[in-house]
Order: structure tokens, then C-alpha cells, then sequence
């Protein structure tokens, strides 16, 4: 089984179709149990931290690492805690670059 998160995003160009049934099957047990798959069209997760500090930090990380990969998950931040929602928004579906920003958001913790 590869590492996803020594992986690194592809952008999508759009016209593939988003990972469905046994794909995103194949893929999930790759993450923390933490990550849920919705409705087979995006990955949420939402990390817990002893302060706001902390939180914005985390925040901060994950802001760097979507620059860096080109990939750009939704991110809500709060008082000790963060909600990272990822999809691929040019297929308006997951595809295996979900997956691997999932796993190196997990990583910065």
C-alpha cells in the first residue's frame, strides 16, 4: 500500500469523473479513522487543540501545506478546534488528491 502522504496533489483539469464506490473504498482505509467520506463527495475531519492559539496555528499549517500543494480544502476555525472539508471542486467530487491532502493534514498535527 503506498504512503498517500509522500504523494503530492495533481491538479485536476476537470473532465474525469469523481471516485465512486470501490475507489473511494480503497482509499479511505488509507486515512486516520477520524475522516469521514459524505455522500461520496467530500472528506471532512475536525481536529481538536487545548486553545485558540493552537487551533489558529494548526489553521495557518494547513493554509501553507494547500498553497504548496496547489489544493485548497475549506477550513473553519474555532476555539479549540478546526474543520477541514476537502473535494475537488473542478469535478465538484473527490478524487485521490483528496485523499492525499487528507493524509498530510494529518501529518501538521
Amino acid at each position: 500500500m503506498t504512503d498517500l502522504a509522500s504523494k503530492q496533489c495533481v491538479p485536476c483539469r476537470g473532465g474525469v469523473l469523481p471516485l465512486r464506490g470501490a475507489a473511494i473504498h480503497a482509499l479511505q482505509p488509507q486515512l486516520s479513522d477520524e475522516w469521514s467520506v459524505i455522500d461520496e463527495h467530500h472528506l471532512t475531519k475536525e481536529y481538536s487543540f487545548k486553545n485558540f492559539r493552537e487551533a489558529l496555528d494548526f489553521t495557518n499549517r494547513v493554509g501553507e501545506l494547500a498553497e504548496e500543494q496547489s489544493h485548497h480544502p475549506d477550513i473553519l476555525l474555532a476555539w479549540g478546534k478546526v474543520r477541514i472539508t476537502i473535494w475537488t471542486h473542478k469535478i465538484d467530487g473527490l478524487t485521490e488528491s483528496d485523499f492525499i491532502f487528507a493524509a498530510k493534514a494529518d501529518r501538521l498535527t
